[in-house]
């Protein structure tokens, strides 16, 4: 009972630490011009920021606290002057970018409960052989493109659940144990960069160039995404092998036996309605220029059919992240409220008046979105940042999004800089000093290469 109560008490000093700093450095900020609403998200900017790092409170917490201090500050006389329309700040929950990850959420789901990731996973290892370095590169490149469909969280979580007995037969002394624990939250977080869906960042860039008029459909994004996703997979892989995987000895693979399917009739059927579903679903994705249909509608394919026909139900559905579409969505919030408010444009004409050229702008905003994101949710970064450049970068936001997006799934230095890095560090395999290895190979390349990639072919 102590040591909750010890936990409490640092939450409950984080808090009102993160609001007095918050109220400082708004006193500080705030000029003789600006009007309430100005001055109320100044300080919720910070707030939010301060709470975001300190995890005072869950962070979907701290996006509904958002939400709330809107509507309350921004819409209501007795306290702002000049008071708000407040309804484009709770309609977030309605974007099409909360209905595009949910059309995602479902699909992981039912891949999960009609263990088609397991079979996916068992098929890349017969196929990959029992060589130590194929085997390496089949999880990787296996996992990276899961995570464009599935959420690079339940990507690792899964594979590295049908790899565990091959780790425990290996022990934590094995470095080709330390390379596919440490390969695959890389793999899933440069996969993650592939899609719309793989992503937070990704949906809130979209979300941000939507508000500005500017559409990005799912095969679009894949043309940035997908190939950045290859080489970042590609050269971590080359560089783990060199480093860890020294012994060339085949690799038993019999855990593989105790990994069974259901056999039963409703369970066959179930998987191949899911199969059918994925395929139509990714289909009229891929070919949304074709159809007219958008991206987030055709997320009523899996949310119809994966429901009717019995596949998910109620405790599924219940199961589903909704606190990650909790902190999208305030992520939006504050996003047009830094907007609406003139803040971002004030600001952006004070930087771009010190004549900094754009390209070297890009880089400042996507290292910086990188470095900030090893301390705090990506997700989180990606709201701040992806706004704060398209108003510096007048004439290349969508370049600026994409960048800021990309590079936001580039922090992988420590155990807690990512889900996927948390997942394998929960292993007890690996030490805080090995994710550096994934940070600096994809935290150096991944904005880097995202700004030479978004340029050209942009």
């Amino acid at each position: 009972m102590e040591e909750f109560d010890k936990i409490r008490l640092k939450r409950a000093l984080m808090f009102l630490l993160s609001l007095l700093v918050a109220a400082g450095i708004t006193l500080l900020l705030k000029e003789p011009g600006f009007t309430d609403s100005q001055v109320y998200v100044l300080f919720l900017l910070f707030f939010a920021i301060g709470l975001w790092l300190t995890e005072a409170i869950p962070a979907f917490a701290v996006s509904l606290s958002i939400i709330a201090f809107l509507v309350f500050a921004l819409g209501n006389g007795h306290f702002n002057a000049q008071p708000e329309n407040i309804d484009k700040y709770v309609q977030t929950f309605s974007s099409s970018v909360i209905w595009l990850m949910l059309g995602g959420f479902f699909l992981a789901a039912a891949m999960t409960k009609t263990e088609l990731d397991q079979a996916l996973f068992r098929f890349t290892l017969r196929i990959s052989g029992r060589n130590p370095r194929n085997l390496l590169i089949g999880l990787m490149f296996t996992t990276m493109v899961a995570s464009m469909l599935m959420s690079n969280t339940a990507t690792t979580a899964m594979v590295i659940a049908s790899v565990m007995p091959l780790l425990m037969s290996l022990g934590k002394d094995s470095g080709f144990a330390r390379a596919l624990l440490l390969g695959i939250p890389i793999a899933a977080a440069t996969g993650g960069m592939g899609t719309i869906i793989g992503t937070p960042p990704n949906a809130i860039a979209v979300g941000a160039l939507e508000n500005a008029g500017v559409t990005i459909n799912f095969i679009d994004w894949m043309k940035y995404g997908v190939p950045l996703a290859f080489v970042l997979t590609a050269i971590s892989c080359l560089v783990l092998i060199r480093m860890f995987v020294k012994d060339k000895a085949p690799i038993s693979l019999a855990f593989l036996e105790d990994q069974k399917s259901s056999t039963s009739r409703e369970f066959v059927v179930q998987r191949r309605i899911v199969t059918v579903v994925i395929i139509v679903t990714v289909g009229l994705w891929l070919t949304t220029s074709l159809h007219g249909v958008s991206v987030a509608a055709v997320c009523a394919v899996p949310l119809v059919f994966l429901t009717l026909t019995r596949v998910l139900e109620g405790k599924d559905i219940q199961g589903l992240p909704w606190d990650t579409l909790m902190l999208v969505a305030g992520g939006l919030s504050l996003g047009l409220a830094l907007e609406h408010t003139g803040l971002l444009s004030h600001y952006a004409h004070k930087l771009i008046t010190t004549e900094i050229p754009s390209i070297v702008l890009m880089f400042i905003l996507a290292f910086l979105t990188m470095a900030v994101s090893n301390i705090m949710s990506n997700t989180a970064a990606s709201t701040v940042m992806i706004p704060l450049g398209m108003a510096i970068l007048v004439g290349f936001e969508t370049q600026v999004a994409l960048i800021i997006a990309l590079s936001a799934s580039s922090a992988m230095f420590l155990p807690v800089s990512s889900p996927p890095n948390a997942i394998a560090y929960s292993t007890g395999f690996l030490e805080q000093k090995d994710f550096r290895i994934g940070g600096v190979i994809v935290g150096l390349l991944g904005p880097l290469l995202a700004i030479l990639w978004v340029l050209l072919i942009t």
